[in-house]
């Protein structure tokens, strides 16, 4: 017998024992093999899930770097594929091989799994190089057809027109930025909670997508953008733009991502603004701001980590500099802050310190004993040189408040040379955390969150507290201003409305769902308001203006006090998670 023939009829014999996927396998590139749509499918998982199959194609982005994703994308070439858009034809390759870079025709044997949403190649046996090959050309890719996301999973992508920056909260985490077509508004910002406002809030979730670092490690270093790394003066803003956006479209943690082929661009559109100017007409000034957990530990510059702010003496250094520097800048006659330290009145209090640092003319309002058992409480600052403190303060601490929550706090102020007063209320509703939510405060899915009806029976207990509250004849108005944890048109805004209060900020900057331009927070990539300043409908004449100052909620967190960013210096620069809100009354 010729022994090419024995060898041959040998090799014909082994390869009939093998399942047929290892004896594609053991053939050469371009001999048959699993086209890659068959193996996603038209549906969310592949038909094929548990199948040894070998592969062919095109590898176009490599994750195996260190902190990488322990894998490469690869994608049918261009005259292979099935010319179906409801598959797609590239998957991933889970694997430690070294074979194959950017650009390299690959044939791969493994078996199919869906792992946490994302088709992928795992337990490979073989990857054979079959030399160059062009890259697959980018699909365009539109956030306002989510739909198709799914059809072009794991394939070369790109879009076609800028994108705006939404969120920013785990850039410094996982080198993350959230992307949408514009700014999102959070729907109860501008419509009745309900069906319809959850409906909104459902498709602003859809129509975004997250612009990835290729990487999958924890706080990376540099922060990956903008390129060249997040610093205090190379940073980014929600409401920047990026645009020539190009790389794989990928599934992971629960998110639709780009992974970048190369770093696109970054331009500044929400430009850092000046302190809004003071008018020339005779009037007070009262700024609000939440100053996001202001604890000065002992006092003494020691007593760190604190419970709910600064976890060392340094970032409680670095978080009193820039609020002071934030608070000064509009300068304010009257100041209401809230998430400040309950520590007392003494001279090592919060409050305290936090007026030594204003200046000499400063002073402030105490409450001893009144103060409720939060860890926070509100306060409230003035200019004793411009504003004279009129009669005894006030703080609402019965009924709902006898137990709970953050007593609202009252206190009348006259201009010097003026015979007129103005009541300055701050409250402090309830958060939107779900924490230890039961009952009627769990989330009924209608945009409001969690403790909606607490923050109402707040809201109600107020407005009777106001009521109640003596008024002297040259009472010009009540202005409530402060953070109520609630977007304009929910609950305990509709309750201070009826009773006659007026959010001077939507007064004279209204918002809808494509247009919000004064906001004081940011929350998972929608703005809103939940800071306010609502004037009685005595005092909505003698206002001269209201706008809040975006100096924080637009800001990166990672540029916050408590970071440990180099070069995060710059003043009032992301002092806190709240923009203020700021408020001119003529007299």
């Amino acid at each position: 017998m010729n022994s090419s023939i024995g060898n041959v009829g040998a090799l014909i014999f082994i390869l009939a024992l093998l399942p047929a996927s290892q004896v594609l396998a053991a053939t050469s590139c371009g001999s048959p093999a699993t086209p890659i749509s068959e193996i996603q499918g038209r549906g969310d998982s592949s038909p094929l899930i548990g199948h040894r199959v070998t592969v062919e194609g095109v590898l176009t982005l490599d994750a195996r770097m260190k902190g990488g994703f322990t894998g490469f994308y690869l994608q049918q070439a261009d005259a292979e594929t099935d010319g179906n858009p409801e598959t797609s034809e590239a998957l991933f390759v889970y694997t430690r091989k070294k074979t194959g870079t950017p650009g390299e025709r690959l044939r791969v044997t493994g078996t199919v799994k869906e792992f946490h949403g994302l088709t992928e190649l795992v337990n490979i046996k073989a990857i054979q190089s079959c030399g160059p090959a062009g890259l697959p050309e980018a699909q365009v890719l539109s956030l306002l057809q989510p739909a198709a996301f799914e059809s072009l999973e794991s394939m070369r992508v790109r879009i076609a027109q800028p994108m705006t920056i939404i969120d920013s909260w785990n850039l410094a985490h996982y080198g993350e930025l959230t992307l949408a077509v514009s700014d999102q508004v959070v729907p109860t910002e501008y419509q009745e909670p309900g069906p319809k406002a959850a409906a909104d809030a459902a498709r602003n979730q859809r129509q975004r997508l997250l612009l990835d670092d290729g990487r999958g490690v924890r706080q990376p270093t540099p922060i990956p953008w903008p390129p060249g790394g997040l610093t205090g003066t190379s940073t980014i803003r929600s409401g920047d733009s990026v645009h020539d956006i190009a790389g794989i479209l990928d599934y992971r943690f629960g998110a639709w991502r780009i992974q970048p082929e190369r770093p696109p661009i970054f331009s500044t559109v929400n430009i850092r603004p000046l302190a809004p100017p003071r008018p020339d007409t005779p009037h007070i000034r009262v700024m609000t701001m939440n100053l996001e957990n202001y604890f000065n530990g002992d006092g003494e510059g020691d007593g760190f980590p604190t419970t709910r702010g600064a976890p060392t003496t340094k970032a409680y250094k670095f978080q009193h500099k820039r609020l002071v520097e934030a608070l000064q800048q509009p300068n304010p006659d009257i100041l209401a802050v809230t998430e400040l330290e309950n520590d007392g009145y003494s001279e090592t209090s919060a409050i305290a310190q936090l007026t030594r640092a204003l200046g000499p003319d400063w002073s402030f309002i105490a409450t001893p004993g009144a103060d409720g058992s939060d860890q926070i409480r509100t306060g409230l600052l003035y200019r004793h040189d411009r504003v004279i403190a009129e009669g005894q303060p006030e703080r609402l601490t019965n009924g709902l408040f006898s137990k709970q929550g953050r007593p609202p706090l009252m206190q009348a102020f006259r201009p010097r040379s003026k015979h007129s007063s103005i009541q300055i209320v701050v409250p402090h509703l309830k958060s939107k955390s779900c924490r230890g939510a039961k009952g009627k405060n769990q989330d009924t899915n209608d945009g409001q969150g969690c403790y909606a009806h607490r923050r109402s029976e707040a809201a109600q207990a107020l407005v009777q507290w106001l009521k109640q509250l003596p008024k002297t004849s040259a009472h010009v108005g009540t202005l409530i201003t402060g953070d109520l944890n609630s977007y304009y048109k929910e609950a305990p805004l509709n309750t201070l409305k009826l009773a006659g209060f007026t959010s001077m900020v939507h007064h004279f900057h209204p918002c809808s769902a494509q247009q919000c331009d004064h906001y004081t927070f940011r929350y998972k990539g929608e703005r809103g308001s939940l800071d306010y300043a609502l004037a009685s409908s005595s005092l909505v004449p003698r206002v001269l203006n209201a706008s809040t100052w975006a100096i924080n909620a637009d800001e990166p967190r990672a540029i916050g006090y408590k970071s440990n960013l180099p070069g995060t210096t710059a003043l009032p620069w992301r002092s806190s998670d709240h923009n203020p809100v700021i408020i001119d009354i003529r007299f």
